[in-house]
């Protein structure tokens, strides 16, 4: 069975995109699905959030282009049924060279191919860079489904539309006509102020069922987190963040069938 492909994207930083890949990744390696986290940021943020440092050569640079396979790039993060393909600072190169390759929309597609029709991974995980380039692009040419998250603030709600029109366009144009919205997650919600109320509800209001019940708390220990190299269930596991990604983790196993061992 083909591995489910997620790609997280929002081409505004800030806005708990890698948070999100990472966490939610390791909640679905907890609940027993065998999880591959690709960092697809050249900053590399989703790397050294889980403890790994940027290697040369480490990243899909080589693979996207033509030159050795993904498979040999994956290391185990020692996590329950996490791998990692981790990113480094040359992955920023790519987004020049990709676009004198033909088909260079679908150049990680293939590259993942392999990947994603074998039996290692039951979920794929994009961690996309915070822009609307051509490896973001990529990443949507390659996923299942997209999750986008979205800051509990109304300037972020601004670029909604421009992710979602991107996602028309790859589909009309046929790079990747399965492509579906996967949801949309709200996050940094500050539950103290009406503000972060005031936009869940009009996004729920104008969204439906895209928006995830879950909803990620602003809270000093997500964004520390990182910075010693671990996911918010390694590092303060019964804390509010731990709590609302093992709820996002259990809603998309619900919403999407995913299954594992």
């Amino acid at each position: 069975m083909p591995a489910t492909t997620f790609s997280i994207a929002n081409q505004k930083g800030g806005v708990g995109k890698t948070t999100t890949a990472v966490n939610f990744s390791v909640a679905l390696g907890v609940h027993g699905l065998k999880t591959l986290l690709v960092d697809l940021d050249p900053q590399a943020n989703a790397t050294s959030g889980l403890g790994f440092s940027k290697e040369e050569g480490g990243s899909l640079y080589g693979p996207l282009l033509g030159q050795g396979n993904p498979e040999d790039l994956i290391v185990d993060t020692g996590l329950p049924r996490l791998s990692l393909i981790p990113s480094e600072v040359d992955l920023a190169a790519v987004e020049i060279e990709l676009i004198q390759r033909k088909n260079y929309l679908v150049q990680l597609k293939e590259c993942l191919e392999r990947l994603h029709m074998s039996d290692a991974f039951d979920v794929i995980v994009l961690d996309c860079p915070p822009s609307l380039g051509m490896i973001s692009m990529n990443g949507l040419a390659a996923a299942d489904y997209l999750l986008i998250t979205l800051q509990c603030e109304y300037l972020a709600m601004e670029g909604l539309g421009q992710i979602l029109k991107v996602v028309r366009q790859i589909q009309e144009a046929g790079v990747n006509p399965d492509l579906q919205i996967g949801g949309i997650l709200m996050t940094m919600f500050d539950s103290r102020t009406n503000l972060s109320h005031q936009v869940v509800d009009e996004v729920r209001s104008h969204f439906g069922d895209w928006v995830f019940d879950a909803v990620i708390p602003r809270t000093v220990r997500l964004s520390e987190a990182p910075s010693f190299g671990k996911s918010i269930f390694q590092y303060d596991p019964r804390g509010q963040g731990a709590i609302a990604y093992e709820n996002l983790a259990k809603e998309a196993i619900q919403r999407f069938n995913l299954q594992g061992d």
